[in-house]
C-alpha cells in the first residue's frame, strides 16, 4: 500500500515539473509553435548593417552597425522572440544608426523579423539570409 502510495505520489511529481515547463518560454525553436526563429536575420557581410544570428541553444549575437551584441533568446507561448542578458560593445561611429541595440523582443511573420523596443513599438526589421547562423 506504501509502495503505491510512492508511486502516485512520484508520478504527481512529474506531471507536476512537466507542467510547469509547459509554462515557460523554451529556448531556440523548441516551443512547438510554428515559429522558427533560428538563423541569419540581415547581412553580416555588408558594412554598417545590423544583423543577429540566432543559434539552436538560445544564445545570439550580432551587430548594430556598429557595436556587437550577444546574448540569450526564447520564444514565449505567444509565439513572440525574447531576447535577455543582452550586451553590448560601446564603441562611438559616426552615421550608423543603431536601432537594433534597443532590441527587447520581435514576431516572426515568414522571412521577416519585426524588431521590438521595450515599449513594445516597433523599432525595425530585419530579414532572414539563411536558416542557419554563419558563425
Amino acid at each position: 500500500m506504501a509502495s503505491k502510495r510512492k508511486l502516485i505520489g512520484a508520478g504527481v511529481a512529474v506531471l507536476a515539473v512537466l507542467a510547469l515547463a509547459g509554462c515557460l518560454g523554451e529556448q531556440g525553436s523548441a516551443r512547438g509553435g510554428s515559429v522558427d526563429a533560428t538563423g541569419t536575420w540581415g547581412d553580416p557581410s555588408k558594412d554598417a548593417s545590423p544583423y543577429l544570428e540566432l543559434e539552436d541553444d538560445g544564445s545570439f549575437s550580432g551587430s548594430d552597425g556598429c557595436n556587437n551584441l550577444t546574448g540569450s533568446w526564447s520564444v514565449d507561448e505567444g509565439e513572440q522572440v525574447l531576447f535577455e542578458d543582452v550586451a553590448s560593445t560601446m564603441k562611438a561611429c559616426e552615421d550608423v544608426d543603431d536601432w537594433l541595440a534597443h532590441l527587447d523582443a520581435a514576431t516572426i511573420s515568414g522571412d521577416t523579423m519585426t524588431v521590438l523596443g521595450q515599449d513594445g513599438s516597433e523599432i525595425g526589421q530585419l530579414e532572414r539570409t539563411s536558416d542557419t547562423p554563419a558563425t
